[in-house]
């Protein structure tokens, strides 16, 4: 069964830090292809205590769409976990050319463990088991970030990562059947504050361009987590006319149930 995973819904450094939510990224089985989007801390615990477990010696391929610790910090344990040590060579790595050469979060010694390791680029496209994805726009944020467009047999979904709201970006994501938002802020920060993160009117300026059939809201920063993801998700839903949910750690969303 095509499914997400959401190991964490954590976004930002005081949510993830002191682990008010899960920081775990995002487990998908599509096509009969897994792949992990995103390790952040505490993604291995997440996987050995899930229900059912989830096994990294199954994965094909890890993604990174930043080097952001939030976003990367297991990704070294899940790349021995997914090779039994570098025993077995295999699996995918693909990540932003700053998470692999300056300052890399990727170990060097670890990287002859896994099959193929691809860098991320603007316009890029890319293969994983039956699974293709692009990356379509470099996205406005610290450090060089992508979103993912997946292509499965039925599905098209995206995952909009990190970054500042700009005119262009709905466009790059659109005709998806799933929307995956990051959603850091509730309100756009003030003037003295630099986040370049999306918020919650920015939410909603996407969705109304995209109209997607269902919208999954994750990675949630204090101010979103104090407002309650899921009061706000209801509301959206009404007032747009879309399924929208708040993610929740743990959450096991089922394609085939939720896309009918």
């Amino acid at each position: 069964m095509d499914r997400i995973k959401f190991l964490g819904t954590a976004g930002a450094r005081f949510v993830v830090t002191k682990q008010v939510r899960a920081s775990g990224g995002l487990w998908f089985t599509l096509d009969n292809t897994n792949f992990l989007v995103d390790p952040g801390p505490g993604t291995l615990v997440k996987c050995a205590t899930s229900k059912p477990k989830l096994d990294p010696t199954t994965l094909d391929g890890i993604i990174l769409t930043h080097r952001h610790l939030d976003h990367s910090a297991d990704v070294n344990i899940m790349i021995e976990a997914m090779t039994e040590g570098g025993f077995k060579k295999r699996g995918e790595l693909f990540a932003p050319a700053d998470a692999l050469n300056e300052d890399p979060v990727v170990l060097r010694y670890l990287r002859n463990f896994v099959e193929k390791i691809h860098t991320l680029k603007e316009g890029g496209n890319y293969s994983l088991g039956k699974i293709k994805f692009s990356t379509p726009v470099r996205h406005i944020h610290g450090v060089e970030t992508y979103g993912i467009k997946f292509k499965s047999s039925k599905y098209i979904i995206s995952l909009i990562a990190d970054t500042k709201f700009f005119s262009e970006l709905s466009g790059h994501y659109s005709k998806s059947d799933l929307v995956i938002l990051n959603v850091v802020r509730h309100e756009a920060a003030g003037m003295s504050l630099r986040v370049d993160h999306l918020n919650l009117e920015d939410v909603k300026i996407i969705i109304k361009e995209i109209k997607p059939k269902v919208t999954i809201l994750t990675h949630f920063g204090m101010t979103m987590v104090r407002a309650k993801p899921w009061e706000i998700t209801d509301k959206l839903s009404d007032e747009l006319g879309i399924k929208i949910i708040a993610a929740r750690d743990g959450m096991d969303f089922k394609l085939d149930e939720e896309l009918k």
